[in-house]
């Protein structure tokens, strides 16, 4: 049998081989461990990471997303989205509450266009609810969750600037997961942490590497 005749699609194989294995090198696993000021990991903290070389991670940011008042508490405490995300929000107790929007550091007033309210769940009718567009990126866009009537309720909805943005779990561990190989800076960013912190460069290869972000505030724990 003479070779000759399949070299071409031998050599279509092999560059099909050498690009898959290019991808899988070209990419690595960071995870992130954020604490506290005394050194407690920090969950639902968001943590960002900015690499130098461009790609895209396998899994996109969310552009839809649901948070639900109960039990006077928006759950999830914390949602992260991309840019231009609808946001829907919904009332299931049978009390009435806002859906106030602000950012860290402001205060908002009750006519500034940025709350709404929303009725009281009744027996054998759907829960009351309200779509907001989160359109601001980064710091700028991160909206704080809150209730006129309720004071105690709070929550958050970060609007990513990255596409490698996630919140840490309840241990503070962050995994991002598909990061272009290189320098990368990581920030963390959250709400109580109204000074941003310099952010933490990082090499990013095809093994997994792990890194520790620190606070500068003291943080709690959802109760």
């Amino acid at each position: 049998m003479h070779l000759a005749k399949f070299k071409p699609q031998l050599r279509a194989a092999a560059g099909a081989v050498s690009l898959f294995c290019v991808g899988l090198a070209g990419a690595g696993t960071l995870e992130v461990l954020v604490l506290d000021r005394d050194g407690k990991p920090t969950p639902d903290a968001v943590v960002i990471v900015l690499p130098a070389a461009k790609g895209a991670p396998r899994n996109s940011l969310a552009m839809t997303a649901v948070v639900n008042q109960e039990k006077q508490q928006f759950i999830p405490a914390v949602t992260v989205v991309g840019v231009g995300a609808k946001v829907r929000f919904t009332n299931s107790d049978p009390w009435n509450h806002h859906v106030r929007l602000g950012q860290p550091g402001a205060v908002i007033g009750a006519s500034d266009g940025q709350s709404v309210m929303l009725e009281g769940k009744q027996d054998g009718k759907p829960a009351s609810a309200a779509v907001f567009t989160m359109d601001k990126p980064g710091a700028v866009g991160a909206a704080l969750l809150g209730c006129f009537i309720h004071s105690r309720m709070s929550g958050v909805v970060y609007v990513a600037e990255s596409p490698w943005t996630v919140k840490t779990n309840s241990q503070g561990i962050a995994v991002l997961e598909d990061v272009p190989e290189g320098a990368a800076s990581v920030k963390v960013w959250h709400h109580v942490q109204l000074v941003e912190k310099t952010p933490l460069q990082v090499l990013v290869q095809a093994n997994p590497a792990k890194a520790t972000f620190q606070l500068d505030v003291a943080t709690k724990r959802r109760s």
